[in-house]
């Protein structure tokens, strides 16, 4: 009999819309929590997309996004669908949201409010700007939060505006976090408790800006020792060369990081000019990042002479740190994505195999599944308000009627 998930147990209130809130908690739903997905009656989250037919969409961020998840419909803009949520609070664990910040307050559903119903409540709060500050109120996008992050500027090309990531990057990492701080947070309820402690629960405050920023590694100790103000260099890295991105003859484009001096070396032996791994003019790497015009220049007319498949099999049987920079069409043949089972399929009754990323990260002994895809909007009405909370078939007619839920 396998073991039971790591999270099995624990019960999460999904309460926010689109990515930021919600994929911490899709996180914590591959790995065994019981996800519990609130949504506005009518058209749900916004992330499924546009309604048609009255009917809401389900998409496919939505097929992804709101796996392993169980869909609720309830309007917390009325009173009824509040007291619903205090009700459903007091059976939680973790709740998450993405509110601007005095939404829930206002609605009664704020920090104290909830805590006073559950102790042991554990609340993510996502924002633009966080909780407090003094630009708490401004609402906070994506793109907005890689700008103000300083994630953003240095992106791109030195003639070109500053390019944003082809990905939702501030909206994926923030909820990344969002499950960490969940996961911190619920380990020292419970250890503390464990300990004969009180176990209570804490509110975690988390601005949309905040991860992109923390992954600039070190540019703010730069800027802080030198002024130095790092400007966009394409795909360079600026303390590492050869290094960037190149074009094959059959118009694939590949990757080199061959800044070490040794990787160096057998690059320069690959390439049928292993003189030149010893001449002074490029055997250090000081002497490379100085002459990495004349390097680029030279990759870029070996590469271009020869096809992927060539440049792969030479570079990769020379030990080169080399890669493709793949498309989705890539990706799906790829025997490597195969072997590590990065690509899942899921059954759907309406939408038939639905494909999309594994789950990650791999536990060797209890790994995570995805148990479904995003569900039809308020699927489980029933199995929650009924049974979770008990209400009878009559009572969840009236709510549904009166548009509650």
């Amino acid at each position: 009999m396998s073991e039971a998930l790591p999270l099995a147990g624990i019960r999460v209130l999904d309460i926010g819309t689109l990515i930021a809130g919600p994929f911490g908690a899709t996180l914590l739903g591959d790995f065994g929590a019981e996800v519990i997905k609130v949504e506005q009656p009518g058209p749900g989250d916004a992330l499924r997309g546009t309604p048609h037919d009255g009917q809401a969409a389900r998409s496919g961020n939505w097929l992804v996004e709101g796996r392993n998840k169980k869909s609720v419909t309830l309007n917390l803009r009325l009173k009824a669908g509040q007291d619903i949520l205090r009700d459903l609070v007091a059976h939680a664990d973790v709740l998450m949201e993405n509110f601007t910040p005095g939404t829930l307050e206002g609605w009664g559903l704020g920090w104290e409010a909830l805590q006073a119903i559950n102790r042991r409540l554990i609340m993510v709060r996502v924002s633009g700007y966080g909780q407090t500050g003094p630009y708490a109120k401004r609402s906070g996008y994506d793109r907005i939060a890689l700008g103000f992050s300083g994630y953003m500027y240095p992106t791109g090309f030195p003639d070109r505006y500053p390019v944003r990531p082809a990905f939702a990057t501030a909206d994926y990492n923030t909820g990344t976090f969002g499950a960490l701080a969940a996961m911190l947070a619920l380990y020292q309820r419970d250890a503390r408790e464990a300990a004969g402690g009180k176990g209570e629960g804490q509110m975690i405050d988390l601005a949309l800006y905040e991860a992109p920023f923390r992954i600039t590694g070190d540019m703010m100790a730069k800027h802080a020792e030198t002024g130095e103000i790092r400007e966009r260099i394409g795909n360079r890295n600026p303390t590492f060369a050869p290094a960037g991105t190149f074009e094959t003859r059959d118009g694939r484009f590949v990757q080199i990081a061959a800044g070490g001096d040794k990787v160096w070396q057998r690059l320069a032996a690959a390439m049928g000019m292993a003189e030149l791994g010893g001449d002074e003019r490029y055997a250090k790497s000081r002497a490379r990042i100085a002459r990495a015009d004349e390097l680029e220049v030279l990759l870029s007319d070996w590469i271009g002479a020869r096809d992927f498949a060539d440049i792969e099999r030479c570079l990769v049987d020379a030990n080169v740190p080399f890669g493709g920079i793949f498309t989705a069409a890539d990706i799906a043949a790829d025997p490597h994505y195969r072997a590590r089972q990065n690509i899942a399929h899921v059954a759907d009754a309406e939408k038939g195999d639905v494909v999309m990323p594994g789950v990650v990260p791999k536990l060797s002994r209890t790994p995570g599944r995805i148990a479904f895809a995003g569900p039809p909007l308020g699927q489980h009405n029933a199995e929650i308000y009924g049974g979770l909370l008990g209400k009878s078939a009559a009572e969840l007619a009236r709510l549904t009627a009166e548009g509650v839920i």
